[in-house]
C-alpha cells in the first residue's frame, strides 16, 4: 500500500467519512464520464458498446485493479479474488437499476446490437475460462497460473472479432418504434472541443474516479473488518457494491441522457474488465495461483455472475418490450438472483 495512506483498517469515523466523500466524488465523476464518452464515441466511430466496454472498462475499473493488485501483493489473495469477482454480480444488477430509470420501454429492447451480445459472449467465456483455472492443476510458470495467459489472450481476440464483426455484420436486431440505434447525436459545447482535449478531459475524470473509488473501497474494508464479517460476504458482496458505484452510475446516467446502448457497454466492460483483474492478481500473487486460493464462497460468487450475465443475454435477444414493475423478466430474475446470493453468502 503507498506510503501516503495509512493502513487499513482505519478508525471508524474517519472510513465512514471516506466512504461518503468518496461516493459522492465518483458519482459526479461517473455523470460526467458518460458526457465526455458519448461525445468521444461518436468522435472515433468506434460507437457506444465497443467505446464502452474497453474505456469505460479501464476508467470505472482501475481502483478494482489497484485493490486485487495490492491485496494479492501482500498475501491476501482470496480477498484479491473476491474483490474482482465481487463487482460483477453488482453490476449486472446495476442493469436492471438502470432500467427502472429508463421509463419509455424495457431497457434491453431499446439497447439490444450485436456489440453488446457479443460482449456478453465474451464476458461468459472469461468466467468460465476463470472457473477452469480453479480446477486445473495447480501449477505456474514464472509465478503465472496458465489460464492467465488463456484470459489475455481471449479478451483481445474478442476484442478484434468484435470490432471486425461490426463492420461487416451478419446479425442486426429488429427495428421498432423503441429501439434506440447508436447514432451520431448533437453534444453541445463537447462538439466544439478538439478531440485532444476531450481524451485528455476523459482520462483525468478517469482518474479522478478511480482514486475515488479507491478510497472508497479501502474505507469500506475498514469498516467490514471491525465487523468481522466473512472475506466472501466483505468481498462479494459489501466490495462489490462499492467497486460497482461507478458503472451503476454510469449506466443511469446513460439511460438519463439517451445513450441507452453506452449504458448496457459500461457495465458489460466493468465487469470484462474486473475478470481480467484476476490476471493481474495472479502476477502479483508470489506464492501460487490466484485462482486456487478462491475459497467457496469466491467461486458462488463467480457462478452467479456467469449465470446472470447469460440472463442478461437472453434479455438482449428476446427484447421484452415490457414486465412486471417496469422490469423484463431478465431484470427480475437479476434482482432476485442477486439477492439469493447475499443471502446464501450471509448464512
Amino acid at each position: 500500500m503507498p506510503d501516503f495512506l495509512p493502513s487499513v483498517p482505519w478508525p471508524l469515523l474517519p472510513s465512514v467519512a471516506v466512504f461518503l466523500v468518496g461516493g459522492v466524488v465518483t458519482i459526479i465523476g461517473s455523470i460526467r464520464l458518460v458526457a465526455l464518452g458519448d461525445t468521444l464515441a461518436d468522435r472515433t466511430g468506434w460507437g457506444e458498446a465497443v467505446f464502452g466496454v474497453v474505456f469505460f472498462g479501464v476508467a470505472t475499473g482501475l481502483s478494482g485493479i489497484v485493490m486485487t493488485a495490492v491485496t494479492a501483493s501482500t498475501g491476501h489473495p482470496e480477498l484479491g479474488y473476491s474483490n474482482a469477482v465481487g463487482g460483477i454480480a453488482a453490476q449486472t444488477t446495476a442493469v436492471a437499476v438502470a432500467d427502472a430509470f429508463y421509463r419509455r420501454v424495457n431497457l434491453e429492447h431499446a439497447a439490444a446490437s450485436l456489440s453488446n451480445l457479443l460482449f456478453g459472449c465474451l464476458l461468459v467465456a472469461l468466467l468460465s475460462l476463470t472457473l477452469l483455472g480453479s480446477f486445473t492443476p495447480d501449477v505456474t510458470v514464472w509465478g503465472v497460473h496458465p489460464i492467465s495467459v488463456v484470459l489475455v489472450a481471449c479478451y483481445l481476440g474478442g476484442l478484434r472479432l468484435i470490432r471486425t464483426a461490426g463492420t461487416r455484420p451478419m446479425w442486426n436486431p429488429v427495428g421498432t418504434a423503441e429501439t434506440r440505434p447508436d447514432v451520431p447525436q448533437q453534444h453541445g459545447v463537447l462538439d466544439r472541443q478538439a478531440t485532444s482535449v476531450l481524451w485528455t478531459r476523459f482520462a483525468l475524470v478517469g482518474i479522478f474516479v478511480a482514486v475515488s473509488g479507491w478510497a472508497v473501497s479501502l474505507a469500506a474494508e475498514s469498516v467490514v473488518e471491525t465487523t468481522g464479517l466473512s472475506t466472501g460476504f466483505t468481498g462479494g458482496v459489501l466490495l462489490g457494491i462499492v467497486n460497482g458505484l461507478p458503472e451503476t452510475v454510469t449506466a443511469i446516467a446513460a439511460v438519463r441522457q439517451g445513450a441507452v446502448t453506452l449504458a448496457v457497454a459500461a457495465v458489460l466492460g466493468g465487469n470484462i474488465l474486473d475478470v481480467i483483474t484476476l490476471v493481474v492478481g495472479d502476477v502479483a500473487y508470489r506464492q501460487g495461483s490466484i485462482y486456487h486460493a478462491a475459497s467457496n464462497d469466491d467461486l458462488l460468487i463467480t457462478t452467479v455472475g456467469l449465470f446472470m450475465t447469460t440472463t442478461l443475454l437472453g434479455g438482449l435477444l428476446v427484447r421484452q418490450a415490457c414486465g412486471w414493475g417496469r422490469l423484463g423478466f431478465e431484470g427480475i430474475i437479476l434482482v432476485g438472483s442477486y439477492l439469493g446470493m447475499t443471502v446464501l453468502l450471509a448464512l
